[in-house]
């Protein structure tokens, strides 16, 4: 079972955490109608599978640091070595929220749209999806593009909500 995934933009970490405060933890983009420009990605975590996308951007070997990120959410401090005491902590339960590098950002933004078909076929390759089909990720892979450009023209950064 793959997480559930939703990609949204925001202009700072700050905005992020007050939304998430009033939406519980819950994902911005599912509370009503939403109040955030995101895409649901479920299973596209953004470690492996988007970083994978990432790769068959840059035509590159996928590696553990292609999409770099800083936790925002749970505001708790992190669990020391011996872990979370309480099996409710939220750094066990989720949700967690990422913002990502600027360079993934960026790199999904600089995307031609003529492009978008060569990628998906290099990306459904991945072990990672399970046999995908490009039809059926290409327009995931779209929609994350498209919210790459609104981000970057609206000077904001890319966010991943996840939640297992």
């Amino acid at each position: 079972m793959g997480a559930l995934t939703d990609y949204f933009r925001a202009v700072d970490a700050a905005s992020v955490v007050e939304e998430l405060k009033r939406a519980d933890g819950g994902s911005p983009l599912s509370a009503g109608p939403p109040v955030v420009d995101g895409v649901e990605a479920k299973h596209v975590d953004p470690t492996i599978v988007l970083a994978m996308l990432i790769a068959a951007i840059r035509q590159v070997q996928w590696r553990v640091d292609l999409v770099e990120d800083v936790t925002v959410w749970p505001t708790s401090p992190v669990p020391g070595p011996d872990g979370p005491e309480d099996e409710n902590d939220p750094w066990v339960t989720g949700p967690w929220v990422s913002e990502l590098n600027c360079q993934v950002r960026d790199t999904l933004a600089a995307v031609r749209d003529s492009e978008v078909p060569a990628i998906v076929a290099r990306w459904v390759h991945a072990e990672e999806l399970h046999g995908a089909r490009a039809e059926n990720m290409r327009p995931v892979a779209e929609e994350l593009i498209h919210l790459a450009r609104r981000a970057r023209e609206a000077g904001e950064q890319l966010y991943c909500w996840m939640c297992l």
